[in-house]
C-alpha cells in the first residue's frame, strides 16, 4: 500500500467516515423491528415536540396555539426583529446536547424529532425565510443521539397545505394537502431531500411521513381518508428513489386512530404502521383495533405518542403496550409545568403578561394596540422562558420517568 492509499486509510479510519452497508439499518422483519445484530428492538422513549414545531399549550398558552400564531403574537407585541432573534434564541437553547445525553441515561433507546416542513423551504417560520436551518438541526440530533446510543425517527409533523385541519400542523384549519397538487409535490420533494442526504445514516431509524392526517371534523372526511394511502405510495416512491435503506412509518386518519383506509399493506418491503393514544382506559380493549391490524397485516405497530395522564395510568398502560409488543415514544419530553420528563419553570409574571396578552382578541389593528403590553417587560420574558427552557435548569420529573418504564432522577 503506498503512502497516500495509507494516509487515506487512516484519516478514514480516524473520523468514521465509513459507507454504510443495508446491513447497518434497523429492519421490520414481520411484527418486529430488527437490529443489524438480528435482536429485536423494542422502541421506548420520547418525543422532542415544541422545539421545532411549537406549540402553544406548551409555553402555557391556549387561544394562541399554532406557529403561525405564536409567531405572529411575538411580532404583534415587540414586532419582527425581535421575534426573529427570539426563534433562534429558542431553537439553541431548547434542545441541546446534555437533553440527549439525559434522555439516553434514562433507559430510552428512542427519540421521535417533530419537525415543520417550512423548516426546508424559504417560507417565513421561526424567524427565518432563506437559509433556514432545517437539515443543520437535524444535523446536530443525529450526532447527539449517535454519541448517546439513540435510535432517531423524523416525523413530518406540519405538512404543506396542512395534513390534518387544526392546530398541530401549522394550517389554516383543513386538511388542504390532500387537494393541492402543489402541496403534494412540495411534500414528495422536500422528503426526497431529507431521504437523500441521510440514506446513509442508520442512527436514523426512519421516516414518518406525517403526523395525524386528517382530523375527523370535516363531513368529506371519508373521501379525504381514501386518499391517504395513495398519498404515501406516491411519497415512498419518491424516497426509494434516494433511499432503499431506512423504514417508512405510516400514521392512520383521526389523529393516527383509524386504519382502515389502509390495504395495500406490503407496498413497500420496509414499512411500519404508528398510533397515537391519549385518554382512556389503559387496557388491551382500549388499543384492540391497533392490535387487530397489526395481526392482520403482520407489521410493526409503534405508540408514537401517548401520556398526558396519572402516572398510575402510564404505568399500566407500558405494562399493556410491552404485553402486546407495541413499543412507544411518550409525548413530550419538555414543557412549561410538568407532565413530561423535564419540566420548565414559568417566568415570573409570565401568566399576567404573555398569556394575558395571547388570550386578548387582536383581530384588528386597533385591537393590536390596544392590547399590546410594555414590549421591554415582554421581551424579558421571552428571554426568561428560553432560559429557564435549558437542560441545566428545568426540572426532572421523577414520577413521571418512572411511570413510562424508564429510570428516574437525573444522573
Amino acid at each position: 500500500m503506498n503512502r497516500l492509499m495509507l494516509l487515506f486509510v487512516v484519516t478514514i479510519m480516524a473520523t468514521g467516515v465509513f459507507a454504510a452497508k443495508p446491513t447497518d439499518f434497523i429492519k421490520v422483519d414481520g411484527p418486529n423491528l430488527v437490529k443489524p445484530d438480528g435482536s429485536k428492538l423494542y422502541i421506548q422513549g420520547t418525543n422532542l415536540g415544541n422545539w421545532l414545531n411549537p406549540e402553544g399549550y406548551m409555553f402555557g398558552l391556549s387561544r394562541t396555539n399554532s406557529p403561525w400564531m405564536i409567531d405572529l403574537m411575538i411580532k404583534e407585541a415587540v414586532g419582527p426583529d425581535f421575534a426573529a432573534e427570539f426563534w433562534q434564541l429558542f431553537k439553541d437553547n431548547y434542545i441541546t446536547r446534555p437533553d440527549i445525553e439525559f434522555i439516553a441515561s434514562q433507559g430510552a433507546n428512542t427519540i421521535r424529532l417533530p419537525f415543520n416542513y417550512k423548516l426546508f423551504t424559504d417560507e417565513d417560520y421561526m424567524g427565518l425565510t432563506k437559509n433556514q436551518d432545517g437539515f443543520a438541526r437535524i444535523d446536530s440530533v443525529v450526532a447527539w443521539c449517535k454519541s448517546a446510543g439513540l435510535y432517531l425517527i423524523l416525523d413530518m409533523h406540519d405538512c404543506p397545505g396542512g395534513q390534518t385541519g387544526d392546530n398541530i400542523d401549522d394550517g389554516h384549519g383543513y386538511p388542504w394537502l390532500f387537494e393541492s397538487e402543489t402541496s403534494q409535490a412540495l411534500f414528495c420533494d422536500i422528503w426526497k431531500r431529507i431521504a437523500q442526504r441521510y440514506n446513509d445514516e442508520p442512527v436514523i431509524l426512519g421516516y414518518e411521513l406525517a403526523n395525524e392526517p386528517i382530523a375527523h371534523y370535516f363531513e368529506n372526511k371519508d373521501a379525504l381518508n381514501m386518499r391517504l394511502e395513495p398519498l404515501y405510495k406516491r411519497v415512498v416512491k419518491a424516497i426509494r428513489e434516494v433511499d432503499k435503506n431506512h423504514v417508512i412509518l405510516l400514521g392512520g386518519a383521526r389523529w393516527n386512530s383509524d386504519f382502515f383506509m389502509f390495504t395495500d399493506w406490503k407496498f413497500d418491503d420496509n414499512i411500519m404502521y404508528t398510533c397515537h393514544r391519549y385518554g382512556g382506559d389503559a387496557t388491551a380493549e382500549a388499543i384492540k383495533d391497533y392490535i387487530d391490524f397489526r395481526n392482520k397485516t403482520n407489521l410493526p405497530m409503534y405508540m408514537g405518542e401517548i401520556g398526558h395522564n396519572t402516572d398510575e395510568w402510564q404505568s399500566r398502560f407500558v405494562k399493556v403496550m410491552k404485553e402486546n409488543n407495541i413499543g412507544y415514544t411518550f409525548w413530550p419530553y419538555k414543557k412549561i409545568d410538568n407532565s413530561c420528563m423535564m419540566g420548565i419553570k414559568r417566568p415570573e409574571r409570565w401568566d399576567d403578561i404573555v398569556v394575558k396578552y395571547s388570550e386578548t382578541p387582536r383581530g384588528t389593528y386597533a385591537e393590536w394596540r390596544e392590547a399590546r403590553p410594555d414590549q421591554e417587560t415582554f421581551r424579558n420574558l421571552l428571554l426568561q422562558y428560553v432560559e429557564n427552557s435549558r437542560f441545566e435548569n428545568c426540572q426532572p420529573q421523577d414520577s413521571y420517568i418512572s411511570s413510562l418504564g424508564l429510570r428516574s432522577s437525573r444522573p
